[in-house]
């Protein structure tokens, strides 16, 4: 495990170096302007939010594809009564609905999983596809915005200079780590992933777990919703499609093992700054956006073949 972990941070690392060696020498003063530091700052906290919403998943060998879709529902909720209706009451009303939404679609992917026994990319597909026809029905399609200072100020403000969101992020990664490496629970989710059947057999209750591991994920989508808001000041069905693909590609690059039972978070908060940098120098560069999904899909390729090769060679 530890020379697992060893070669995934060499390989992050590595790519990092070589990242800001080249936008060194191509865009010396705008890659290292304070501008741009503040961009990637502004970027890091809603995908790190989606990404540790992926990753407790594939941790598993599972995978939520619902995480963006369900993002939009509870921003969809928590607009909806912010716009019609005045007062801080009204803003903890929409968040409790919101987090009773993200209960139900939590419960309804890990019941699916854990208990009907539909394959999790089947049952998380689904879900996702349901969300989107809701939120596009609901909404029909239209953007809801202006939204109170109460939201807006969570993304303009800092604590002792640091950015709200990027702290909000932080303390979410602090507990999903504590939850992961300090409870019996976390432990069950990483013998889940290596073997579910044997984890059984020890006396685990893996339905129980995995339903928790999908509310969880839920859970945390309402976090990113709100830090989306704020960010644009509106709220859409469409949003976030993007970050699905690139939630995968960080926990994959971040060393969690697609088929689950391997990764750990420190790995993850690297490719995530990782793809953030490239992300921003690419865009700097006027690179076509095709193209950078071109270079996600590549590194997502390229990493799941290092894994399993690696793998390979320790069982032979």
């Amino acid at each position: 495990m530890k020379n697992k972990i060893d070669h995934t941070i060499f390989y992050l690392l590595a790519l990092f170096a070589l990242a800001v060696i080249v936008f060194s020498i191509l865009i010396p003063d705008i890659f290292w302007s304070v501008d741009n530091f503040q961009s990637m700052a502004s970027q890091i906290p809603v995908l790190g939010i989606l990404t540790l919403a992926m990753a407790l998943p594939m941790l598993t060998g599972g995978i939520n594809l619902s995480i963006i879709a369900s993002m939009n529902a509870c921003s969809l909720i928590i607009a909806y009564f912010i716009t019609q209706y005045t007062g801080i009451s009204w803003l903890f009303i929409s968040i409790i609905l919101s987090l009773l939404c993200a209960l139900a679609i939590g419960l309804l992917n890990g019941t699916l999983i854990a208990v009907i026994r539909v394959s999790p990319i089947l049952a998380t597909l689904g879900t996702m596809t349901l969300l989107n026809g809701i939120n596009i029905l609901v909404t029909n399609g239209s953007t809801i915005a202006n939204f109170p200072e109460s939201i807006l100020n969570i993304n303009a403000s800092a604590i002792l200079g640091i950015p709200t969101p990027i702290l909000l992020f932080l303390l979410l990664a602090g507990l999903v780590w504590f939850f992961l490496e300090k409870t019996s629970m976390g432990k069950a989710v990483y013998f889940i992933g290596n073997n579910e059947k044997a984890t059984y057999y020890s006396g685990i209750n893996t339905k129980k777990v995995l339903i928790w591991v999908y509310i969880i994920s839920s859970i945390l989508c309402i976090f990113a919703a709100i830090l989306m808001m704020s960010k644009l000041n509106s709220a859409k069905a469409s949003y976030g499609d993007s970050y699905l693909l690139i939630s995968i590609l960080a926990s994959v690059l971040g060393g969690i093992n697609p088929d689950g039972g391997k990764g750990k978070l420190v790995g993850i908060m690297l490719a995530l700054v990782l793809l953030q940098v490239i992300e921003s120098g690419l865009n700097m560069l006027s690179v076509s956006s095709y193209i950078t999904m071109i270079l996600w899909g590549s590194l997502l390729l390229v990493f799941i073949f290092l894994q399993k090769n690696h793998l390979f060679q320790l069982k032979h």
